[in-house]
């Protein structure tokens, strides 16, 4: 089992920006991929970005290219959003997830294995 509890989420203005953090505990946290997907209201939950367990790789939804940043600290078994130039369509509860399929940057739901409870970012226009 690998326990995932996300922080940082909150209330900002368009063109801000906030950083979310993920931190994991359980299982080796260098055997996951991890993602962060998004569901805003009345919508499905989608992806925003993944990154492999070194950190290597990345895959960003083009909706936040260029926007949002992934990375991971191996040694504090944390992952991390950096949510810059923010929009109002990026409100939404924002979660983390974690992929045994560790060198894979998975864009499906399906394929993460576990899911943190997820934090509210709001952002006004």
């Amino acid at each position: 089992q690998v326990q995932l509890v996300e922080s940082g989420g909150g209330l900002v203005q368009a063109g801000g920006s906030l950083r979310l953090s993920c931190a994991a505990s359980g299982r080796t946290f260098t055997n996951y991929a991890m993602g962060w997907f998004r569901q805003g209201p009345g919508k499905e939950r989608g992806f925003v970005p993944a990154i492999t367990w070194s950190g290597s790789s990345k895959y960003y939804a083009d909706s936040v290219k260029g926007r949002f940043t992934i990375s991971r600290d191996n040694d504090k078994n944390t992952v991390y959003l950096q949510m810059n130039s923010m929009k109002p369509e990026d409100t939404a509860v924002y979660y983390c997830a974690a992929n045994r399929n560790r060198a894979v940057l998975s864009t499906t739901l399906r394929n993460y294995d576990y899911w943190g409870q997820g934090t509210q970012v709001t952002v006004s226009s």
